[in-house]
């Protein structure tokens, strides 16, 4: 291990789109290297072959860009350590195994997959869980030679103590003791003469220096096949950190890769393009992924990516697993927007305006802004709160909502041709507007609310909506009055 500087690695396979819990170590390896003002290396373990998928690398590049998860050495920038792809990287791994293989450490297998299949299907007959029965383990090293340069294909295995304990330390869960007398000899190298991830992360880890490992708690149980790997090769092996997992919003299970249902049936997001594309601000999603696992003082919530970084330790990461709150990340995503300047809430939301096919102009969505800043979540609920600004006839919407409590349709449509002529102003703005209407309201002897619910409703055609008498001036008088009477002929009709 590199004592004098930090140095970190987020190394995803490129085997499916980039999921938050990826993301989530990715964002806790990155506020640390930076805390230390270390180096947060992207490492791409690409050796499973047979899962690639040649989408993900675009996904994975470009949510860590979403994120702001810039990294200092990896795939487009290079370093003194490459290359960062394994694929890339064989030759190493070669000279690394044959060191092994060299002093006894690890050993050619040359069980067929039929003879594997048999052993598996034996163990599960007789409901035992031995796996690799260690068949090829004892093989003279001339007689593994020999058949290896025959052609025989084979794999090779790490040579495992047959008994005895070993005890890990994790900077987060403490010691933690394996039984060498419960593992098998794990593949190090596969019948293709591609590593696995077991041998091929220990090798790369070492060799780029990674002062301190961060990584998801699925690979708990890897701990003692990459340690005795240290172990054979003399080296120091890197402070470990194993994170705690993400629940799923019910507390249960881990968070799936299948999209999350919401209470109203639709699709939650769960990779991280799919909350850029919903409207999520990375700044958002980052404070809001940081305290997954992790907090300062149990209390402070939100912060900024430079206060995440400075506060940032090892030390404040739990053991215990933190649930996903879809409700928390909402309600922290609205705070950050409404902390937006409106200039830059407006460059923000156009592209889904455009892409919802409104025509506007920015002049026009400045004025407009203030009224709906309040009501947003996230920037793609843009198109659902300004599109009564931004198309001249409203979407058909159910009549009876137009209708104030105990008043009939009839009487309805009274009101609202009361309201046409009262709002006939040449001054069309929040304050006159105010004025007539209220004027109005004393004039008919009626509630404020029976007059301005079906007035909202029929120039926002729905309850919830902006201020009125804002939504009025902002409408123009010529929409507003065109509107309340194509309610009134719905009234009427």
């Amino acid at each position: 291990m590199n004592t004098e500087q930090v140095r970190v690695r987020f190394a995803p396979s490129p085997t499916g789109d980039f999921h938050v819990g990826g993301a989530r170590t990715a964002l806790f390896n990155y506020l640390f290297a930076h805390h230390h003002s270390g180096k947060f290396i992207l490492r791409i373990e690409d050796t499973d072959q047979k899962r690639f998928n040649p989408d993900a690398m675009g996904w994975l590049t470009n949510g860590l860009s979403y994120l702001g998860l810039d990294w200092d050495e990896g795939p487009g920038k290079g370093g003194e350590f490459g290359p960062y792809v394994q694929s890339e990287r064989l030759n190493i791994y070669n000279e690394h195994i044959q060191i092994l293989l060299d002093k006894g450490f690890a050993y050619r297998c040359f069980c067929t997959p039929e003879r594997l299949e048999q052993v598996r299907e034996e163990h599960k007959a007789n409901k035992v869980d031995i796996g690799y029965d260690r068949h090829c383990r004892n093989l003279s090293n001339d007689e593994s030679i020999k058949r290896a340069e025959a052609g025989e294909a084979f794999t090779v295995r790490i040579k495992l103590p047959l008994d005895g304990n070993t005890t890990v330390t994790d900077a987060i869960r403490g010691d933690i003791v394996f039984d060498y007398g419960r593992l098998q000899d794990s593949v190090l190298i596969k019948a293709d003469g591609i590593p696995t991830y077991h041998f091929a992360n220990v090798v790369d880890d070492h060799l780029m220096k990674i002062s301190h490992i961060m990584r998801g708690d699925e690979w708990v149980n890897s701990l003692p096949l990459h340690m005795y790997l240290y172990q054979c090769f003399g080296w120091e092996p890197p402070i470990l950190a194993h994170l705690p997992i993400i629940l799923n919003p019910s507390g249960k299970g881990k968070m799936s890769k299948r999209a999350q249902r919401a209470p109203d049936g639709s699709e939650y997001p769960v990779f991280v393009r799919q909350f850029e594309g919903a409207g999520y601000l990375s700044d958002a999603l980052v404070n809001f992924m940081a305290l997954l696992g992790w907090s300062f003082d149990d209390k402070t919530e939100e912060m900024t990516r430079d206060e995440l970084i400075q506060r940032f330790s090892l030390d404040r990461i739990s053991s215990s697993p933190a649930a996903w709150n879809y409700e928390k990340l909402n309600a922290m995503n609205g705070d950050y927007l409404r902390q937006l300047p409106n200039e830059d809430l407006v460059s923000r939301i156009e592209p889904f305006l455009t892409s919802a096919g409104f025509d506007y102009t920015q002049d026009r969505l400045l004025k407009l802004i203030p009224l709906v800043k309040e009501r947003m979540t996230t920037l793609s609920d843009s198109v659902n709160q300004l599109d009564i600004f931004l198309v001249e006839d409203l979407k058909p919407y159910d009549v009876t909502l137009l209708l104030p409590k105990k008043t009939t349709a009839g009487e309805t449509a009274s009101l609202l041709k009361a309201v046409h002529p009262a709002l006939e102003i040449s001054e069309f703005t929040q304050e006159k507007i105010e004025e007539m209407l209220r004027r109005l309201v004393s004039e008919l002897d009626v509630k404020a609310g029976q007059l301005f619910q079906p007035i909202r409703v029929a120039v926002c055609g729905r309850k919830a909506a902006p201020p009125l008498f804002e939504t009025l001036e902002a409408l123009g008088k010529t929409w507003s009055l065109n509107r309340i009477g194509n309610a009134i002929t719905l009234l009427e009709s």
